[in-house]
């Protein structure tokens, strides 16, 4: 009986120890997941792993809880990422990440790069191989040394040195990875509102004025469940003659749109009678002074996890 009472005590030692753990963590090892994953299911399908996987385990031989969760859910998520891309090759038309309006700003999160949130850091990630996007996302995003994230993905120290310069570069070759040198959001929001102001009247030289040359539009219905424009379009010219079109896209025109918080910065987002129809994220150049991509998520189980607007 002393022997089972002991056992008891120390289970429920334990599993108020894993709650601790789990209000601590949740937010970080999510936010982990999110940004590697781009998929708000998946990712909270690699939390409930990992905390389930500590349950079975004893905490006492864990040395450092924090460093535990993230390479826990980094091997999680670099398994489910190779599956992950072999759906994407049957998707219909682009795939982009979900979009999300909570900000997950956890005890842990302090640390965190705010812009490798965005939508067009996460449009960069997808180029990567899982093992490229796990080491850049530990590294930029959280700021683990090399010898830490060569532990968390299975590579020497000099090798993780190597992926990251390297891809590094590739990005900030790109025209996109200007997005990694995020205008304030000041500045950003006044781009939203010229943004709206002229796609709302068709104005073509109030949009010619706000695109870069190589400016490019990316919109992503959800697969097959919303119709809409299947590959991205390249260039000033193409994306212009999209957004100032009387026809397409037009029916967003009669939807109302506010400027708010999605993915850690403002982007637009409409609705139809309170309904959220459609998310619009803009990824401006260096400047600031124009627009480099507009994604477009359309999709409607890419929308459940953005929220209400304020006034509702």
């Amino acid at each position: 009986m002393v022997l089972n009472a002991r056992n008891s005590k120390a289970e429920t030692a334990q599993s108020a120890e894993l709650a601790e753990l789990y209000l601590n963590y949740r937010r970080y090892a999510f936010s982990i997941a999110y940004r590697m994953l781009g998929t708000v299911a998946d990712a909270e399908d690699v939390v409930q792993d990992c905390f389930a996987d500590l349950q079975r385990r004893d905490l006492t031989s864990i040395d450092n809880i924090k460093a535990y969760v993230a390479k826990s859910i980094t091997n999680r998520c670099l398994n489910l990422l190779n599956s992950a891309y072999s759906r994407r090759e049957t998707y219909i038309g682009e795939w982009l990440p979900e979009p999300v309006s909570e900000l997950y700003d956890g005890p842990e999160a302090v640390a965190e790069r705010k812009d490798t949130l965005s939508m067009a850091f996460l449009v960069l990630m997808e180029k990567l191989s899982p093992v490229e996007r796990a080491v850049f996302v530990l590294r930029e995003a959280y700021q683990y040394e090399y010898e830490a994230i060569a532990g968390m993905v299975g590579k020497t120290e000099s090798n993780c040195r190597q992926i990251f310069s390297r891809v590094k570069r590739t990005l900030q070759a790109d025209p996109a990875g200007e997005a990694m040198s995020p205008a304030p959001e000041q500045v950003r929001t006044g781009m939203l509102q010229q943004f709206t102001a002229a796609f709302a009247a068709h104005d073509v030289n109030g949009m010619l004025a706000l695109l870069t040359e190589q400016a490019v539009l990316v919109a992503d219905g959800g697969g097959r469940e919303v119709h809409t424009i299947l590959r991205p379009m390249v260039g000033r010219k193409g994306v212009l003659a999209l957004l100032t079109s009387r026809r397409v896209l037009a029916r967003m025109r009669s939807w109302t749109s506010s400027i708010e918080l999605i993915n850690g910065e403002a982007n637009l987002v409409y609705r139809d009678q309170g309904e959220v129809k459609a998310v619009l994220c803009l990824a401006l150049s260096r400047s600031g002074e124009q627009i480099q991509s507009v994604y477009l998520i359309m999709g409607p189980e890419k929308l459940s996890h953005v929220g209400p607007s304020a006034d509702q």
